[in-house]
């Protein structure tokens, strides 16, 4: 049952005050979601498909907690983040305690083959696999083992400045967009369907020595996938 409809702006100034990782890794892809991008991610799952409040929540590589915050501040029943990088989870529950979310959440060293057991939801934001091709699949296929429904952020085969634009004027920042074909296919193979796919604007601040911007506006898609009836 709803239990209050959250604002987005306060759920994105909350989302922004989320510290971020102070050495983020390129090999691990660490680039942490934008607060606005994690807003809109959360708000669908939230409120379009009632899929956080009062739910058990995993949040796959967690990174410094910006999902799994966002998650316990809508009411999810208790949420879990799980990441490899150990500075990376000690600054997520860091800013559990200075969002008033510490009791709501518990955090995880490991890699995420380590997580056992039943979610209703997986949120996660998977390395795109510019760095390591392919690296997405694990993650996609372990919240498939154990998530009822998936929201997973990816590369989007509709990137181009006219859709930034286009999703900057509309009124939630959203669009759905068709799933590439390669990505349903291992969706299916992993027991799971395409619910829906929701491209959206991310955002990334200059974080790298081979980042030549002092910002980097591109689109991702946002993937919403539930268990395959026959699997």
């Amino acid at each position: 049952m709803q239990k209050r409809l959250a604002r987005k702006l306060d759920l994105e100034m909350l989302l922004s005050r989320v510290k971020p990782h102070p050495t983020p890794s390129p090999d691990l892809e660490q680039y942490t979601i934008s607060a606005d991008a994690a807003a809109t991610m959360l708000y669908i799952a939230a409120y379009a498909n009632n899929e956080i409040i009062d739910r058990t929540v995993l949040d796959l590589g967690c990174g410094t907690g910006r999902l799994a915050l966002g998650a316990a501040f809508l009411d999810a029943k208790y949420v879990i983040g799980i990441d490899i990088d150990r500075t990376a989870v000690k600054i997520a529950s860091k800013n559990a305690i200075e969002a008033g979310l510490a009791n709501r959440t518990q955090w995880v060293v490991g890699d995420i083959e380590a997580v056992c057991g039943r979610f209703d939801t997986v949120l996660q934001n998977p390395p795109f696999g510019v760095q390591k091709r392919e690296a997405d699949r694990r993650f996609l296929k372990k919240a498939l083992m154990v998530g009822k429904t998936v929201y997973s952020l990816h590369k989007s085969l509709h990137d181009s400045k006219i859709l930034v634009k286009k999703l900057k004027v509309t009124g939630d920042g959203v669009l759905q967009v068709s799933p590439s074909p390669f990505m349903e296919r291992y969706i299916e193979k992993c027991g799971g369907r395409v619910k829906a796919v929701y491209a959206l604007v991310m955002t990334i601040p200059h974080m790298f020595s081979f980042h030549k911007k002092k910002k980097h506006e591109f689109v991702v898609d946002l993937y919403v996938i539930g268990k395959r009836e026959d699997s």
